[in-house]
């Protein structure tokens, strides 16, 4: 069996490899990194949106709360008065604003819940994902 000797050029042409692969290496983790920094934006966006149509459903919620407390108190003035027709419509009204007060406080909760906590959970993950696979792929370059 005849043993070779290592070619010089071909040792060159490997570091030269090398090189390219680390520099694309570089290259790709800049572009991997502005991508996570996008996707965090979008993310923090949609949940910015779903925290103002939640408070805009509390204010709403607060809104006719105060509608249904103005009619509860007409209610209350009309039974005094003994006008049977009269209270009984006012408290169907009352009944009216408070149902809709109610659905809309489930609705405010439901899209705060939706957008709480206020960080970008997809983009972390993400990230943290892309860090363990850069970390694997240079323990594979170095075996």
């Amino acid at each position: 069996m005849e043993m070779r000797s290592p070619d010089p050029s071909a040792n060159s042409s490997e570091q030269r490899s090398i090189a390219d692969l680390v520099k694309d290496l570089s290259q790709q983790s800049s572009d991997l990194a502005r991508k996570e920094v996008e996707l965090a934006k979008v993310e923090m966006e949609l949940k910015a949106k779903r925290l103002g149509v939640g408070a805009g459903a509390f204010g709403t919620a607060a809104l006719v709360g105060l509608f249904a407390l103005g009619a509860l108190t007409a209610t209350l003035i009309l039974a005094l008065d003994l006008a049977l027709s009269a209270w009984l419509a006012a408290l169907i009204v009352t009944a009216l604003y408070g149902a809709i007060a109610g659905a809309a406080a489930l609705i405010g909760k439901r899209k705060v819940d939706e957008g709480t906590p206020p960080v970008p959970e997809r983009a972390i993950d993400t990230t943290k994902e892309d860090v363990e696979h850069l970390k694997q792929s240079a323990k594979e370059a170095r075996s």
